[in-house]
């Protein structure tokens, strides 16, 4: 997902962009965003918004269900590191969907998420 760090953005600023993607009783749960690309997880998916070209008119938005993350992985910021990783491996996916965060943010309620999540998927 680029070559930046995402940092958390409020779930309100993605419903406000993203919101007619939303289907009915989805709500955002986190969400960050980097200089042209965001990433969030809903009730129901996890959403990369991939902006592509010079001029940002090609957007890709991959929409992965809980159901189909079969292994993921977030690797928290070490004392040189700018960024944590985060990584989502989807069935039949031989590379994990790959994603590196802001330092700040708030690894464990990640990781808790997504166990939530695809545990009870």
């Amino acid at each position: 997902m680029g070559l930046f760090s995402a940092h958390e953005i409020t779930p309100g600023e993605i419903t406000a962009k993203f919101g007619a993607i939303l289907i009915e009783g989805e709500t955002v749960l986190k969400a960050f965003k980097t200089v042209r690309d965001t990433a969030f997880f809903t009730t129901h998916r996890f959403v990369l918004v991939d902006v592509q070209g010079i001029t940002g008119s090609k957007v890709d938005v991959q929409s992965v269900p809980y159901r189909s993350i079969v292994r993921f992985s977030v690797e928290t910021a070490g004392s040189l590191d700018l960024d944590a990783d985060l990584k989502i491996w989807v069935s039949s996916a031989a590379l994990p969907l790959a994603m590196k965060v802001s330092r700040n943010s708030d690894t464990v309620a990640i990781q808790r998420l997504l166990a939530e999540k695809v545990l009870r998927a």
